[in-house]
Formats: C-alpha cells, sequence, structure tokens
C-alpha cells in the first residue's frame, strides 16, 4: 500500500530537536546490553528442561533468524535515521496505518516490558532488605529511571554503558570459567555424557525442540534498541551500520556458547537448572564461591538495565509517532533535547502496567502479557515487508544510501518472513501460545483499524483541502 503523505513519511522537525548526545560507544553497548536481560541469566533454564541439550540448535536457529531481521533493519536505519525506527520505515513503505500499528505495538510491549522488569527487580531487594515491601523498591526504581531519562540523552547513554559492561564482564567470565570445566582444569571434565545420555540430544524430540525454540527467539528481543537510539548520536548512518554488524554476532557467541557450556557440564534435567537458572547452576558445580549471591547482583543490573533501556525506547518512538502526526500533539515537546512530556507518559503507563500487575493480576495484567507475547513477531513480518519494499525504491532513487546491504536479497528476506509465520504457525499447537496469538490479534486488530481510520480521515482532509475554491 503506498501513501503520498508526508514525504518520504519522514518525522516533522520539531524546535528545538532532540540531541546528538550518543557516541559509538555507547550504540554498542546499548546493542549488547540491551537483549542481555534476566531472560539468559535466569529463563533460560525453562528452555533448557524442554528441549535438553537441543536448546543449542534452538538458540542458532532462532540467532540466524534474528541476523537476517536486524540486518535488513540496519538497511533501513542506516539509510533514513529515524528515532521512530520500524515504525517510520513501515510508514513510508507500506502507509501511514503500518507506522501507527507498529509504532504503539511497540509502545505497548515496552511499557508491559518495563513493569515485569520493575515488579521483579523490586521482589529481589525486598529479599535482601525485608523490611521494604516490594512495591516500595517498585516506585523507587521506576522514579529513578525517569528522573534519568529526563535529563540529557548522554547521561542514558553511559548508564548504560556501565550497566552492559557489568553483564558483558560476567558472560565473559562464565564463558572462561565453563571452558575451564569442560576441558578439566576445574573440577572433572563430562565429556560428552550429558549431551548424549538422559534421553539424548532431543530427550523429548522434535516438539521439545519447537518448544524450545519460541522463548529462544524471543530472547533475542531488543536489539531494535539501537536503530532507536542511532538518531541521537552524532553520526547515525555510521554508527548504526558499525552497530548493527557487530552487535548480532557477538550477542549470538554470549547466547549460544553459553547454552552450549551448560548442557555440557550439568545435566538438562537437573531441577537446578530451572529452580536457579543454568548460571548459577554451573558455577555451583565448579565450586565457585559466592555464585548464588553473585548472579542475583548480576540479574539485578540486567533488570535495571533493561529497565532503563526501555523507557528510553518507549519515549523515543511515542515522540516519533505524535511528530508524525500519529498520537497527540502535546507529547512532541522538546525540553533540553529530551522528550520529557514523552518520557513521562511512557512511565506513566509502565506504572499503570506495574499497579495492574498488582491489583489485576490474572486479568488485565494476563491479558497485557499475551498481547505483547508475540508483538516482537509481527514487528518482524512489518520490518521485512518494508525492507522488500525500501531496498527496491531506494536502489532506483538513491542506492549511495545503501551503506548496509541485506544479504542475498531478496531470498534471504523472504526467508525471513517465511521462518516468522512459520513460527507463528507453530504457536498455534499449544494451549498457552494460542491464548498469546489471540491476545495479541485483538490489539493487532484494533490498532491497526485505528491506524487505517486514521489514514483514510488525513487522505480526506487532504483532498477536500485541495478542491477548487478551498484554502488548504
Amino acid at each position: 500500500m503506498s501513501t503520498t503523505t508526508a514525504p518520504e513519511a519522514a518525522e516533522a522537525p520539531a524546535a528545538p530537536q532532540l540531541s546528538h548526545g550518543l557516541k559509538q560507544r555507547h550504540l554498542s553497548m546499548i546493542a549488547l546490553g540491551g537483549v542481555i536481560g534476566a531472560g539468559l541469566f535466569v529463563g533460560s533454564g525453562a528452555g533448557i528442561a524442554v528441549a535438553g541439550p537441543g536448546i543449542i540448535l534452538a538458540f542458532v536457529a532462532a540467532g540466524l533468524l534474528v541476523m537476517l531481521i536486524m540486518r535488513m533493519l540496519g538497511e533501513m536505519s542506516a539509510a533514513h535515521p529515524a528515532s521512530g525506527s520500524f515504525s517510520v520505515h513501515a510508514e513510508r513503505e507500506i502507509g501511514p496505518w503500518a507506522g501507527l500499528t507498529t509504532g504503539w505495538l511497540y509502545w505497548v510491549m515496552i511499557g508491559v516490558a518495563v513493569a515485569v522488569e520493575a515488579t521483579a527487580a523490586g521482589a529481589i531487594m525486598h529479599s535482601w532488605v525485608t523490611g521494604v515491601p516490594a512495591f516500595v523498591w517498585v516506585g523507587i526504581f521506576m522514579a529513578f529511571f525517569c528522573a534519568t531519562n529526563l535529563t540529557a540523552v548522554k547521561n542514558f547513554g553511559e548508564f548504560e554503558f556501565w550497566f552492559a559492561a557489568i553483564k558483558i564482564t560476567a558472560i565473559v567470565a562464565f564463558l572462561t570459567l565453563g571452558v575451564l570445566g569442560v576441558t578439566g582444569v576445574i573440577g572433572h571434565a563430562p565429556g560428552t555424557a550429558n549431551l548424549t545420555g538422559r534421553g539424548g540430544f532431543l530427550p523429548h524430540g522434535g516438539d521439545g525442540l519447537i518448544t524450545g525454540l519460541l522463548p529462544a527467539v524471543f530472547a533475542y528481543g531488543g536489539l531494535e534498541a539501537v536503530t532507536i537510539a542511532a538518531a541521537e548520536s552524532d553520526d547515525p548512518r555510521r554508527n548504526v551500520a558499525n552497530a548493527v554488524r557487530t552487535a548480532v554476532w557477538r550477542i549470538a557467541i554470549f547466547y549460544i556458547g553459553t547454552m552450549a557450556l551448560a548442557v555440557t557440564l550439568v545435566p538438562w534435567d537437573d531441577p537446578d537448572v530451572v529452580a536457579l537458572g543454568p548460571y548459577v547452576t554451573v558455577l555451583q558445580l565448579l565450586n565457585v564461591p559466592g555464585a548464588a549471591l553473585a548472579m542475583k547482583i548480576v540479574v539485578l543490573i540486567a533488570l535495571l538495565s533493561a529497565m532503563n533501556a526501555n523507557i528510553y525506547s518507549a519515549s523515543r518512538m511515542v515522540y516519533s509517532l505524535v511528530t508524525r502526526g500519529l498520537g497527540p500533539r502535546a507529547l512532541a515537546k522538546v525540553t533540553g533535547g529530551v522528550p520529557r512530556l514523552s518520557v513521562l507518559a511512557s512511565c506513566g503507563f509502565g506504572f499503570a502496567a506495574v499497579l495492574a500487575g498488582y491489583i489485576w493480576p490474572d486479568t488485565i495484567f494476563l491479558w497485557l502479557l499475551n498481547s505483547t507475547g508475540v508483538a516482537i513477531l509481527v514487528l518482524w513480518l512489518f520490518i521485512g515487508a518494508a525492507q522488500l519494499r525500501m531496498r527496491r525504491r531506494v536502489e532506483r532513487e538513491n542506492p549511495d544510501l545503501l551503506t548496509v546491504r541485506m544479504w542475498a536479497f531478496p531470498y534471504l528476506t523472504w526467508l525471513a518472513i517465511a521462518a516468522v509465520v512459520a513460527l507463528l504457525a507453530l504457536m498455534t499447537t499449544s494451549a498457552d501460545n494460542r491464548a498469546q496469538l489471540y491476545a495479541a490479534g485483538v490489539l493487532v486488530t484494533a490498532l491497526g483499524a485505528v491506524g487505517l481510520w486514521h489514514q483514510r480521515c488525513t487522505a480526506a482532509t487532504a483532498a477536500t483541502a485541495q478542491e477548487p475554491g478551498r484554502t488548504p
């Protein structure tokens, strides 16, 4: 679907505009740190429990898909850097309805993620300081990171840089210790006993692999933050290209490497893998002192880092939407290079989701969780469709903008789209996954309907203004 509204669907200029305080080192760490969260340190244990050692294949397959998606997004973002990232590209190439749908879907998804992260961080703090209720810690964290994001963007960049540095240091240390454990330098070398015993490499067969594939895919979510942040860097085109080129394979090494070491060192059906997480289980096996406490601290840092990054991403997405006429214009005000009203709106939604989790955990909050559970897959479909259209258009009009190119275009683009569709189809085989699909379908349909209505109203207004005798 094409559109004639807003040339190239670019973001309208704001006065004053967003600052450009992020450096290449910030973007690199945002790309790495944004996707390394508590899901890797703890949640990956659930994937191991269902897929067994085959979780390695699940993370390899998911990593290859994410690599293709990020290459497509990197191509578009390097050609047209924008704080709205994929929402801007969808609007430009498909239509305003697509920009509205993807942008607000992402905003809701990120807001719910902030609520989940804040609640989990509060629970960890309460386990240490039992005299202070968990919800008080949640309020403190929400207020702190809201305040951080209200200041200059370079402050956000510095927080994320150091948060990500701690997480990456923890992973590198784990990889080092794990290799020493596998080779027998520390403890007894396990060989391939845990990979081939206890039911074999795929103890639950293909069904277990499929079940483990979905959490592996979702674990990679968060990489898109770097293309949002690139618009506020000192050299958007160069920086986003460099970040996209290096981030995906580094993260794949972290994820695939840690999973491979975990299932080699520890039996996949060890109950501690789920209860404590694979990291703590492996470190305890290697007799690393204070392993549980150290990983709990790292998980807390991962949660706080994700909160900080998600509040930032949500605020920039809503800012981009409103500057393009796809949301309340009042939120477009920029002060000191920061869209502070957009930050406050994003924090407000996140906090409302936190309250919903406390008051209506099994109704409203559960629906929010389910509706955003597959949102990343929907966004990936839009990214694929937009890249197909943009690549052909830019090759005709201005090929010099293609500083990052999708490999084997258009074949790998179509392969990525087909893989996402296959994942959505696989979700219909499980009752829990079907609930997520239905909830997401309601949200996407509602946003799409609003987007189409808005697009038609805008087109009708423009046509009326161009009628003879009328003043535009």
